[in-house]
């Protein structure tokens, strides 16, 4: 075997696909007002029907209400819970919602074994662009949530988004930022290198990320990010087999959130196991499921948090 090649048994809840940001790029959200918010008793039928199903990983994915919206706290009300029934269901909760404040992410971090943000990409040059009608994107916003994700001792995934108007530079540049904030507070435990993949709802007229690219830029994240950072890319988004191999090769070592359904790319499914194994063994690599936190964190986290993922470490060791 030439070695490990990781991915999370997942499933993603989205609270909302309502989001106040207008990204050209977007294949996810809805206006304001035009999507209904998931109600606790869909999500709890949904999750008992996966209890026998080895999904371990519960994404919290949600469009973004307006932080100055007078709907802001029920938002955030309807995310706590939704993390709060997946644990008590047995399941570990990771949330992605966009920016939140210190003090929703302090809360949120006792329901949560780990949680996430992109930084897509830090140049300021993309807010007169795909940016123009997102003000969530701002560069410092996002970069304050990682230092705060640190401070909080969360452990955390970031990434980048490729191919929407940046340069290589601006590549590099973003790397660097994690590379920095990590050596600070030691808590990223991925970053994901996502190829922009046009979709249907999409606004932004632009190709693919040229996925021929890829290895290239894992060979330069793997150059810059400390060791212990794993790179992860969404194998739905490298369709070429020997494409997708030549990126682990290159140093990626983890596949994400394997479920039924890609919500960000909605037009591209994602691979099940069984087909990435077919891909994988005959290259010699030998493909492993993991849990949502890595075990260097597992003293992160709250007591009621490191029993729920002692019990996952003993399903998968038995």
């Amino acid at each position: 075997m030439t070695g490990t090649v990781t991915y999370s048994p997942a499933y993603t809840l989205v609270p909302t696909y309502e989001c106040f940001n207008r990204c050209s790029y977007c294949n996810f959200r809805t206006a304001p007002g035009q999507s209904p918010w998931m109600a606790l008793e869909s999500a709890a039928k949904i999750l008992r029907g996966l209890q026998k199903q080895g999904v371990c990983e519960i994404l919290i994915l949600s469009g973004e209400v307006h932080p100055r919206s007078p709907r802001r706290n029920a938002w955030f009300e309807r995310i706590y819970q939704l993390c709060e029934l997946a644990l008590k269901l047995g399941f570990l909760p990771h949330t992605n919602a966009g920016p939140l404040s210190f003090a929703e992410m302090e809360r949120l971090k006792s329901v949560n074994v780990s949680m996430g943000l992109m930084l897509e990409q830090l140049t300021p040059e993309l807010l007169k662009t795909v940016h123009q009608h997102a003000p969530s994107k701002m560069p410092q916003l996002r970069l304050q949530q990682l230092e705060w994700a640190g401070k909080l001792q969360i452990p955390f995934t970031t990434g980048l988004l490729l191919g929407i108007g940046e340069t290589k530079t601006d590549w590099w540049d973003t790397l660097e930022a994690i590379a920095s904030l990590h050596q600070r507070w030691g808590h990223i435990q991925e970053v994901i290198l996502q190829p922009h993949s046009p979709g249907s709802q999409q606004s932004f007229d632009a190709p693919a990320f040229n996925p021929h690219q890829l290895p290239e830029v894992i060979t330069q994240a793997r150059e810059i990010l400390p060791s212990d950072i794993t790179i992860q890319i969404p194998p739905n988004l490298v369709l070429d087999p020997q494409w997708l191999l030549a990126c682990i090769e290159a140093g990626a070592r983890d596949l994400g959130g394997i479920s039924p359904k890609d919500e960000v790319n909605p037009d591209y499914p994602h691979l099940s196991a069984p087909k990435l194994i077919k891909i994988l063994e005959p290259a010699g690599w030998q493909l492993v499921p993991r849990l949502p936190v890595y075990s260097q964190y597992d003293n992160w986290l709250t007591p009621q948090l490191q029993m729920a993922v002692k019990q996952w470490r003993r399903i998968r060791k038995g």
